[in-house]
């Protein structure tokens, strides 16, 4: 049976990244999600895609320039579906707190030095485990960098490689670094790629996923996954499929 992630939560019923987006995608019954995190100035993970603020926010700045405390209180509805109440930038600790509902997440992060990417792991492990979420998490990331950082630093959690230009052997790059996940493009897909990074036992996962038509292709291919911006239209479609 093929997954279902939310994507950003629910991104195209919803603000990305925020609150009521991943409550939309609960309220669809999608209890997987993919999300993106930045640190803060004061070290604390972010739910936030872009490194600055300006294309979800209008504010000027880095995100790793304010604290945790600042970008909670930053309405992020800019270029989202219209939404009624304000919806701030969440921490991750604040959406693991609001939504124990989900049972899987895709945290991706994004490119960073050696020395950034082990702050960045540190607290994913420490909020992790406080959570008890073991099991319910990968981190994801196109960066190299990141993934290698994991590998060589006995990161306990599993990982997954995020492509999306198919410029390189993804196969081979997830067995380097220990990935459990290859997160591709859905362009990049066919059936005979989906198969062989199934039989080196990798979880594949497909984005950005919003027709029915390319969704019931995907499934046909045999992707594990789907990261949709449109929860409910997953739902309905996959249900569909299934009969």
């Amino acid at each position: 049976m093929t997954l279902i992630y939310g994507h950003r939560g629910a991104r195209g019923e919803a603000p990305e990244n925020t609150l009521p987006s991943f409550r939309r995608a609960l309220d669809a019954g999608v209890k997987r999600v993919e999300l993106d995190l930045h640190l803060s100035s004061d070290r604390q993970l972010m739910v936030i895609h872009d490194p600055t603020l300006r294309r979800t926010t209008g504010l000027g700045g880095k995100v790793a320039h304010h604290s945790a405390a600042d970008l909670m209180r930053i309405d992020a509805r800019r270029g989202g579906p219209d939404w009624p109440e304000l919806c701030p930038i969440p921490s991750l600790e604040q959406l693991f707190t609001a939504c124990p509902e989900f049972e899987h997440y895709q945290l991706e992060v994004k490119s960073g030095s050696a020395g950034q990417s082990r702050i960045v792991l540190d607290a994913v492990t420490k909020l992790v485990e406080r959570f008890g979420l073991q099991d319910k998490v990968v981190l994801t990331s196109s960066s190299r960098t990141l993934l290698k950082t994991a590998r060589d630093s006995g990161f306990s959690l599993p990982t997954g490689l995020v492509e999306e230009y198919g410029l390189i052997d993804w196969i081979k790059s997830c067995k380097r670094y220990g990935c459990d996940y290859l997160i591709l493009n859905w362009k990049l897909c066919s059936a005979q790629r989906v198969a062989s990074a199934k039989a080196q036992g990798l979880h594949v996962s497909v984005w950005t996923v919003n027709e029915p038509a390319l969704m019931q292709r995907l499934v046909d291919m045999g992707v594990d996954s789907i990261i949709t911006d449109f929860p409910h239209l997953a739902v309905d479609t996959l249900a569909d499929s299934r009969g």
